[in-house]
């Protein structure tokens, strides 16, 4: 963009912070636009069937990292200057960039998990109907919800 080659681009933290610095501007984040479940956890079936508790843990531990991310500003900065290895600022910058875009009740939503199977579905060339139940089990998440009284949506 700065040599002229391009009008646009997709940037992710803290590039669009440099970007802005430069004098470029965001024009829009993603979670803005559309949601779409940026992480997740994933198991095979026969994890879930087996080691379902095992599973739990890890949702729960999810669920409480994102809750600290959306009530614990500083500590989060705090966080991310020591684990990137970056100053306040490029911290600071990358946590308003994103911290929207963690639910903190980690219900994933169904318009985005939609998204991701229809792009799925191109990819792998599948031409029928694929429901939300096939490729998702949100039933440990609803435990560890209500294990963590969590009023899930």
């Amino acid at each position: 963009m700065k040599q002229g080659l391009a009008d646009a681009y997709a940037l992710g933290p803290p590039f669009d912070y440099l970007a802005k610095k430069q004098g470029f501007i965001v024009l829009v984040r993603s979670y803005e636009l559309f949601s779409y479940p940026n992480v997740g956890v994933t198991a095979n079936v026969k994890k879930i069937r087996e080691r379902p508790d095992e599973i739990k843990r890890v949702i729960k531990a999810g669920l409480k990292g994102n809750h600290y991310i959306q009530q614990n500003r500083e500590g989060t900065i705090q966080f991310l200057m020591e684990w990137l290895k970056v100053d306040r600022e490029i911290a600071t910058a990358t946590y308003e960039s994103t911290f929207k875009s963690f639910s903190e009740d980690g219900n994933v939503p169904e318009d985005g998990l939609r998204l991701i199977i229809e792009e799925a579905k191109k990819g792998a060339k599948v031409e029928r109907e694929v429901s939300i139940n096939e490729v998702a089990d949100l039933s440990i998440l609803k435990l560890a919800q209500k294990e963590l009284g969590i009023k899930g949506k």
